[in-house]
This record gives structure tokens, C-alpha cells and sequence, in this order.
């Protein structure tokens, strides 16, 4: 039943693919329609972007050098528009400059050519659950729940009093569960892009949501270190 529940909800999300190169373009389409999505391909932005506006549009998986033009100028005029379908970028141009750009007018993540289909299907699965977890549907941490609609922790039905940065930095990490972010990452996301305070206060967020998270913080079981990288949220 589990089984059958999954794939009726994947036979109901709709997966764009935009890339102009038929063998790539297939090759999506026959590995995301194998695992139950219902995919659509296009080759350029014009049919993209009618394809994206149209609605019904769950994710969209965007190369960037298509025939007409660079698909961020895609990803811009979606958010501009005030769209947030997720767009996951899919390109050969794997810069870090390239990908900070990305990231930063709106993708959802950035997977460079050439690539692994299996690790593909499971980003494009990861930001179509954080997508659902967004869209109302409560996250369990342990003997918590976070309802990120309500920016609300329980634990045990009682309310958990967090400051408005301590909500954000959980709600980022829940929306990210089993990935491990830097403490780059986090301040960008939370505090902004030109916070110009130390990475370290990040840290002393996360000492004091563990406090309010944990069972025992000095062993903390969800909101983890991952050594020389930052910290990863295992709900």
C-alpha cells in the first residue's frame, strides 16, 4: 500500500525538463517517467517559460545553454514573476561562480555536466519533498514537530519558544534533511548575503537550539555536526 501510495503521488507531479540536447533530454525523460513522475521536455526558453507559467508545474529541471539564450535569464523572469516552482539547473558550467549565481537568483540546486542520473533523481526527489514539507505539512524531529507554516516547535503538544533567527536556521536545515550545509551556507541563507559577522555564530545558534531541541545536547541525535564542513538536521 506504502508503494502504491508513493507512486500515485509521483504519477501526480509534473516534471519539466528543458535541455536541447535530444540524447541528454531522452535520457531525463526515460529515467524520471521510470520513476513514476510525469515529464515534459522542451529544447529552448520560449517553450519553456510558456511551459513554466502555464501551471500544474511541480519542478523544472533547466539546462543553461539552450539555443535561444542562457536559462538563468529563465530562472529571473520566473521569480521575477513571482513564481516559485522549484527550478533544479542542470549545465556543464561548473564554476564556482557559476553555481553561486545560480543559487543566488533562485535555483533550487545546481547539478553539473556531466553527471550521475542516479544522484540527479535523488536531488530532484529531495526538492520535490521539501517542497511538500513547505507547503503546510508538519516536520517531525525527533519528539518535535515543526510546523514551518505556523513557525511554531512542539514538543510534546507545548510550544517551544525560539527567536526569529533560531526558527529560520531549523527551518533551513528541516528543509534540507540528511544534508549537511556550511556555516557559509547557513549565514547566507539566514542572515543574509552581506552579514558581514563571523561564521561562528552560527555556531552559538545552533548550542542554543539544541538546548531547546534535543534530549540530551551534549549528544545531540538531529541537529548534528558534520566535522570541517558545518551541521546537518537528521529528523
Amino acid at each position: 500500500m506504502r508503494g502504491g501510495s508513493c507512486l500515485s503521488t509521483r504519477a501526480r507531479t509534473h516534471v519539466v525538463v528543458v535541455e536541447d540536447d535530444p540524447g541528454i533530454r531522452m535520457a531525463l525523460v526515460d529515467n524520471l517517467g521510470a520513476e513514476g513522475y510525469r515529464v515534459s521536455a522542451v529544447r529552448d526558453l520560449a517553450a519553456a517559460f510558456q511551459s513554466a507559467c502555464a501551471g500544474g508545474v511541480d519542478l523544472v529541471v533547466l539546462d543553461r545553454m539552450l539555443p535561444d539564450g542562457d536559462g538563468l535569464e529563465l530562472l529571473r523572469a520566473l521569480r521575477r514573476r513571482g513564481a516559485t516552482v522549484p527550478v533544479l539547473m542542470l549545465t556543464a558550467r561548473g564554476e564556482e561562480s557559476d553555481r553561486v549565481a545560480g543559487l543566488r537568483v533562485g535555483a533550487d540546486d545546481y547539478v553539473v555536466k556531466p553527471f550521475s542520473m542516479a544522484e540527479l533523481r535523488a536531488r530532484v526527489a529531495a526538492i520535490l519533498k521539501r517542497t511538500r514539507l513547505s507547503a503546510g505539512v508538519p516536520i517531525q524531529i525527533g519528539a518535535a514537530e515543526l510546523d514551518v507554516d505556523a513557525r511554531v516547535l512542539r514538543r510534546g503538544g507545548a510550544a517551544v519558544e525560539l527567536t526569529r533567527r533560531e526558527f529560520d536556521l531549523l527551518a533551513h536545515l528541516a528543509g534540507r534533511p540528511g544534508r549537511a550545509c556550511t556555516r557559509g551556507d547557513l549565514l547566507d541563507a539566514v542572515w543574509g548575503v552581506g552579514y558581514e559577522g563571523g561564521e561562528r555564530v552560527v555556531d552559538r545558534f545552533v548550542v542554543a537550539l539544541r538546548k531547546k531541541l534535543e534530549a540530551d545536547p551534549g549528544r545531540p541525535r538531529h541537529l548534528v555536526t558534520v566535522p570541517g564542513v558545518g551541521y546537518r538536521l537528521d529528523p
